[in-house]
């Protein structure tokens, strides 16, 4: 990677003499752009939960479900940014715009965390009684939370996006792309480790503070920069065309379908390796869009609504195919989000000294997370996969990958609910039990992750149409998204239809709650699985002479 960055001078000088923007030059911007804003993302998301509980008095669950929202906000927001960027403004000032949302939001928390009249009053020491917090400090909490939250998910895929356009090979886009996941998980460990131990064991003042403080070098960085970047011109919602498409359909759904290749509208004079000639029969009602009526060369105002290529209709029919999987993703991923939130409950009541002068904070646990995962995609990459490929003779598929993550991910909560039915049992001798017992099942979430999260960009990148790419990026995010809302809605449905989940989790039963996930999870492993051999690859390498039309019907 390093030898990527100086090694691409030349691509500035050659080419095209009227191309004066973009190149490495833009390095050291984006990357020190990506750094701050990361850091200071995962540096007051992380530890949320025992921000509210702590300052603000709000109840554990309650707590819990605050930070799922804000959580599933950030992964759905990236897919409006990407909308708003390829549709109307571009990459860059949609970048410059949120993170100014986001530097506000910070400084809005700082400020919070500076008052004490923004906050309720302290419980007072073995008290059940505490103070709520009033209206006014709750809407100033929110509207914090709000800017934040939107600053943040507006830039987090976006910067992936606009970093990989400054460059022309494929190559460089790679290299470019590595160390983005490299930011990306830096400033994940940095904030919810550092910046985490600072809000537990200094103050929330100087922990907000010092996120306000990167947020506002980012902003000042990317901004300087803004003259070097390579400006990409907003081509027009993406989604225009899918829509034709379902339009021009039900327009025609009395045509009666042809088997004829020239009654089929292709939009160019040969049809080009990447565009297709013929429909293929799967969702046989959309390829009236593509068929040539009188109707169609009668009427020249209104038949970019009646006729679309065939290429158009096909792509249409890939993002269709890819729904059910889409679907078993999210049902996967709420288990994930589930699990990351109750072990910050757990860890609190743990004990969390590690030798006489250490406590690991609660909300830092998520790191064991980011750590097994950057390490093992690390040894996926170098050493499994090719290990794999030399023993097989074929690589492993995106679908395979997903596969292996989500056994893992119900192995770690099977070990979970173990986990906690022993801490229970410490509960009753009133001998707290080590947080050390926490990683283990973190540790293998982190492994499914490692599986999980890159082979769905593979997936969704590679099947979705070329004018979707940018958002197809964003679909594992919105994944995440969507998981931390059905998390939400499951976990206030557990708490009204049984008493596992009260406010003190030493009276509830959370190991019950991690074995009806285990339930979940084989569930869904086995629909997983019925449409992953149904599933035909458009774009996967050594698959290309399976036929499209074998998919879902």
């Amino acid at each position: 990677m390093a030898s990527s960055v100086s090694g691409d001078t030349e691509a500035q000088s050659s080419g095209d003499p009227s191309n004066k923007h973009g190149g490495w030059i833009t390095f050291p911007f984006m990357m020190a752009t990506m750094l701050g804003l990361y850091i200071t993302s995962f540096g007051w998301v992380m530890n949320l939960i025992v921000f509210l509980i702590e300052e603000f008095n709000i109840k554990n669950i309650a707590a819990t479900q605050i930070s799922n929202i804000v959580n599933g906000c950030i992964g759905m927001l990236p897919v409006v940014a990407a909308i708003l960027a390829d549709s109307f403004f571009g990459n860059i000032p949609v970048i410059s715009a949120s993170a100014f949302i986001s530097l506000t939001g910070i400084l809005l928390l700082t400020l919070i965390a500076s008052l004490d009249y923004l906050r309720p009053r302290p419980c007072e020491r073995g008290s059940i009684l505490c103070e709520s917090p009033s209206k006014l400090q709750l809407g100033i909490l929110y509207t914090a939370l709000a800017l934040a939250t939107t600053g943040t998910g507006g830039t987090r895929f976006s910067l992936a996006s606009a970093g990989a356009n400054q460059y022309e090979k494929p190559k460089d886009k790679g290299s470019f792309f590595n160390w983005y996941f490299l930011a990306l998980y830096a400033g994940a460990i940095t904030g919810a480790t550092a910046i985490v131990y600072t809000q537990d064991n200094a103050s929330w003042k100087l922990g907000f503070g010092i996120c306000a403080v990167a947020n506002l070098v980012s902003f000042i960085v990317f901004v300087s920069g803004k003259r070097l970047y390579k400006h990409d011109k907003p081509m027009g919602s993406p989604f225009t065309s899918l829509i034709r498409v379902v339009v021009a359909a039900t327009v025609k759904r009395k045509a009666v379908i042809s088997n004829k290749e020239e009654d089929y509208h292709c939009g160019l004079p040969k049809p080009t390796k990447t565009s297709a000639a013929m429909p293929s029969k799967s969702f046989r009602f959309l390829n009236r869009a593509a068929l040539k009526t009188d109707d169609d060369l009668n009427q020249k105002d209104g038949s970019v609504w009646r006729l679309c290529t065939v290429q158009e209709v096909e792509d249409l029919k890939a993002i269709l195919r890819v729904l059910p999987l889409w679907l078993a993703i999210i049902f996967v991923s709420t288990p994930m989000v589930m699990q990351t939130s109750l072990m910050v409950l757990q860890a609190l009541v743990t004990d969390r000294g590690i030798g006489p002068h250490f406590k690991v904070p609660a909300g830092s646990l998520q790191v064991i997370v980011l750590i097994s995962a950057s390490i093992v995609i690390m040894m996926n990459n170098w050493l499994v996969y090719p290990m794999y490929k030399k023993l097989t003779h074929k690589p492993l598929t995106p679908l395979q990958k997903v596969g292996v993550g989500q056994v893992l991910t119900i192995l770690s909560m099977a070990i979970s609910a173990v986990v906690e039915a022993k801490r229970l049992k410490t509960v009753e001798t009133e001998h707290l039990m080590s947080v050390l017992w926490l990683f283990p099942p973190l540790v293998i979430l982190g492994i499914g992750e490692a599986f999980q999260f890159p082979a769905n960009i593979e997936l969704f990148y590679g099947e979705f149409p070329e004018s979707l790419r940018n958002t197809a990026t964003s679909l594992t995010s919105v994944v995440i998204g969507i998981s931390f809302y059905v998390g939400t809605a499951l976990t206030d449905l557990i708490q009204r239809t049984t008493e596992w989940l009260p406010d003190d989790i030493n009276h509830g039963r959370v190991d019950h709650v991690y074995w009806v996930l285990v339930i979940g999870g084989v569930v869904n492993l086995g629909y997983f699985l019925v449409c992953s051999w149904f599933y035909r690859y458009r774009n996967l390498q050594g698959d290309n002479e399976q036929d499209p039309k074998d998919v879902s019907t």
